[in-house]
C-alpha cells in the first residue's frame, strides 16, 4: 500500500510551484500538471456520475476506468505503476456494444440533459476529449 496522506495541504505549492513523484517541482502550469489536472477532472467526473443510480454493469466498468485512471495520473507523476493496456480499451469497447445493442440507430447528435445520469455522461464524455487533448499536446 502507498503512503497514506496525512495532510490535505501542504503550502509547499504556494509559490506556484508543485511536486512531481521523483520529488523534483515544476510551475503549477507546466504541460504535465495540467495532464494530470485533466485525469483528476475526469475521475471526479466519473464519481460524480457513479454517484446517482445506474445499472450494475455501468457501474462496474466506471469504477475500473477509475482505477485505470488513477495509474494514468501515477505514470504521469512519475511513478511506476500498470499502465493501461489495450485490452482495458477492448472491455470499454465491448461493454458500450452490448449497450448500443438495445438502443435504437442515432440519426442525430443528442443534445446534453435529459436526466442527472444523462447530463454527468455528458460532461464526463466531453471532459475525456478534452483531457485526450491534452494528451496529445503534452
Amino acid at each position: 500500500m502507498g503512503h497514506r496522506l496525512t495532510k490535505i495541504y501542504t503550502r509547499t505549492g504556494d509559490d506556484g510551484s508543485t511536486g512531481l513523484a521523483d520529488g523534483s517541482r515544476v510551475q503549477k502550469d507546466d504541460a504535465q500538471i495540467e495532464l494530470i489536472g485533466e485525469i483528476d477532472e475526469l475521475n471526479s467526473c466519473l464519481g460524480l456520475l457513479l454517484s446517482g443510480s445506474l445499472p450494475s454493469s455501468a457501474e462496474n466498468i466506471l469504477t475500473r476506468v477509475q482505477h485505470k485512471l488513477f495509474d494514468l495520473g501515477a505514470v504521469v507523476a512519475g511513478i511506476e505503476c500498470e499502465p493501461i493496456e489495450v485490452s482495458d480499451v477492448e472491455v470499454l469497447e465491448q461493454q458500450i456494444d452490448e449497450w448500443n445493442k438495445v438502443l435504437p440507430p442515432l440519426k442525430e447528435f443528442i443534445l446534453p440533459g435529459g436526466n442527472i445520469s444523462s447530463a454527468n455522461c455528458h460532461l464526463a464524455r466531453a471532459v475525456c476529449r478534452r483531457l485526450e487533448r491534452r494528451m496529445i499536446s503534452a
